[in-house]
């Protein structure tokens, strides 16, 4: 615990936003800057305009999280899960990609809110794959697929589901990216 009038510890994280700049969910980059910094985020930056961030969080980073998700669906009228991790989970999980990467862009990390109970991956195993391929590791959920996630037979929303948990996916070199600009 800390005590009154010590500062309260800050740890630098990568958020992650699922789900905004498509079909109507917008979240202007500034915008969200603005309301990361208003709700006590420090050195905020963004990368790319797909709910990416990098920031140094004070406190508790699950209730950061949870008040980041709060802000966004009482100011943009939507609800969107905010996921985020240190920056050694998100290269440990860059590290752990079981998949040939033969296109950085058909490579992706799902970033999990949980990680899913036992029973639900016997659930998701009936899910369609074609070539395309999934393998879970603790709160990642890697994929690849083999002509590009425009062209895959794998419907990761499906998958999700029967997997029971929300997650948003990064392709690896947005992923490298993010990590890169945590420093």
């Amino acid at each position: 615990r800390q005590r009154r009038g010590r500062a309260a510890a800050v740890s630098t994280r990568i958020l992650f936003v699922r789900a905004v700049n498509v079909g109507g969910a917008t979240l202007p980059m500034a915008e969200f800057r603005a309301l990361l910094a208003e709700l006590g985020g420090e050195n905020v930056r963004t990368y790319i305009a797909s709910g990416n961030a990098v920031l140094d969080v004070p406190g508790d980073a699950a209730r950061f999280d949870r008040a980041v998700e709060a802000a966004i669906t009482e100011r943009y009228g939507f609800v969107r899960e905010v996921i985020s991790r240190t920056p050694a989970e998100v290269s440990a999980a860059l590290a752990a990609h079981p998949f040939e990467v033969v296109d950085p862009k058909f490579s992706y990390i799902t970033f999990l809110t949980a990680t899913p109970a036992a029973d639900a991956l016997d659930a998701a195993a009936n899910v369609p794959t074609g070539d395309d391929e999934w393998q879970l590791a603790g709160r990642e959920l890697h994929l690849r697929f083999a002509g590009g996630m425009g062209r895959a037979v794998l419907n990761l929303d499906r998958l999700l589901r029967s997997l029971g948990v929300a997650g948003t996916a990064r392709n690896l070199r947005t992923t490298q990216a993010l990590v890169e600009l945590a420093g």
